[in-house]
């Protein structure tokens, strides 16, 4: 069993925290400023759990505040924060003006290693990616640092899958799990141009049509 931290702050969002991931929050509710504020005054981290349209999940991230952007005067903030540690909420904590709860966080499986073919393959479809949209592909010894948590963390894609992510106690199932998104990923790019392509060429004379 993980450690376990008794009335941990919790913030339920309609997103999902990874690890190595950065997002920007903005913080206006009266119990979140006194949340945030906490945990400011206290350098101490706070759970993102998934506020679904099912309800809300019991697998989070917690997140450590990277930077204070901005505090105004009637205590609204502008804020970053860094995804550190997946945990499951053990039980809703109600006495504090702010949601809590008891969490334990969550490793992986005793004696998980990846295979280097896994790895390898997240790595190329990750590098693919990036330089499809970007032009440049990632530095090799850059890129080989990076596990499955901090590729993904730089891609956009629906929480669902992020959630999933997060609950895979393996990394040699996340690797293939973010392999696998990759490589669909850019089989719709690939698609959407080969779809505005079509749809230019339209109403265009072919060569040696009628003039």
């Amino acid at each position: 069993m993980g450690e376990v931290i008794r009335s941990f702050p919790l913030f339920p969002l309609g997103i999902v925290l990874l690890p190595e991931e950065v997002v920007p929050l903005h913080i206006f509710e009266e119990r979140y400023k006194t949340m945030i504020g906490e945990c400011l005054d206290e350098e101490r981290e706070f759970g993102i759990v998934w506020l679904a349209q099912g309800g809300l999940r019991d697998v989070g991230c917690t997140a450590e505040i990277a930077r204070l952007l901005e505090r105004m005067e009637d205590g609204r903030m502008n804020i970053l924060v860094r995804g550190r540690t997946p945990f499951r909420l053990l039980r809703r904590v109600d006495d504090l003006v702010y949601p809590a709860g008891d969490i334990e966080l969550l490793e992986d499986a005793p004696g998980d290693r990846s295979e280097p073919t896994v790895a390898d393959e997240a790595r190329e479809r990750y590098a693919d990616l990036v330089e499809r949209l970007t032009d440049s592909r990632p530095d090799p010894a850059a890129l080989a640092e990076l596990g499955s948590y901090g590729m993904a963390a730089t891609i956009d894609f629906a929480p669902e899958l992020k959630q999933s992510l997060l609950e895979a106690r393996s990394e040699e199932q996340r690797l293939a799990m973010v392999a696998e998104l990759f490589t669909s990923t850019l089989r719709r790019l690939e698609l959407v141009e080969r779809t505005s392509e079509q749809a230019r060429s339209n109403g265009r004379l072919r060569p040696g049509g009628p003039t």
